[in-house]
This record gives structure tokens, sequence and C-alpha cells, in this order.
């Protein structure tokens, strides 16, 4: 299997995340602000949570939120793709039962667009490193 290609199997899935924050190229976008949003896939096994539907076998979606929440509120990024990276190595630092992370990260509104669009983003997978 191809290392970028997503793998099959367990996920916690959170979508439609929405935060407030100062990412962007152009000054204004650093000043202003704006909305972003981002879906999450965390691949772990979730077999264990299944069995015995115990809180302390899994990871808490509320717990990835939060982690989501503060990078992309926090430090202003030039690049979404930086606050997407940041976001995916977070996950998988701080949740060492994650094995895979798929962040799409994306701004309804592009100031420098002037027509009609859905949005503009970027998407990453990301494998935990082999140790």
């Amino acid at each position: 299997m191809d290392k970028d290609m997503p793998m099959v199997g367990d996920k916690l899935i959170l979508r439609g995340l929405k935060f407030y924050g100062y990412h962007g190229a152009i000054p204004e976008e650093k000043t202003l602000g704006q909305m972003f949003m981002l879906d999450i896939d965390a691949f772990v096994s979730l077999k264990k949570a299944g069995l015995s539907d115990n809180l302390a076998d899994t990871i808490s979606y509320v717990d990835i939120y939060n982690l989501a929440k503060e990078v992309v509120e926090g430090s202003s990024r030039n690049l979404l793709e930086a606050v997407a990276e940041l976001v995916a190595s977070k996950t998988l630092e701080m949740f060492p039962r994650i094995t895979s992370v798929r962040v799409k990260l994306w701004k309804p509104t592009v100031a420098l667009i002037q027509s009609s669009i859905d949005y503009l983003g970027v998407e990453i997978f990301r494998n935990r490193a082999a140790e």
C-alpha cells in the first residue's frame, strides 16, 4: 500500500469544525481574521471500546476538537498547509494510540477571489513514524 494512501479501518470522525483564526499570506487575513473549517479522521482501533463500552478504551472526540481549536485559534501562520500540518503532528504526538490522521482544512471565503466558491483548502494525511 502506498504510504500516502489512507488506511482502511477504524477511525474517529470529526466534521465541520469551525474556528476563527488569523492565518493567511496577505496582511488583512492576519489582522481581520476569518473563519476556518476542518474535518479530521483519526485512525485508531476502536474494538476494545466497542466491546467494553468504556470511554477509557478510546480517545475523546472533545480532546481532539480542543487540540484543533487551540491550533487554529492560536499563533498566526502564513499557509493553510502549516496549520494542517500542526493539527496533524500534534494529534499524533498527544494521542499515541492514533496511527494515522487526515486533516482537511479550508476557508469558506477567500479575499483574493471575487466570485462564488464553495471553499478552497488543503487535505493532508500523516502516518505515525515507525519507531
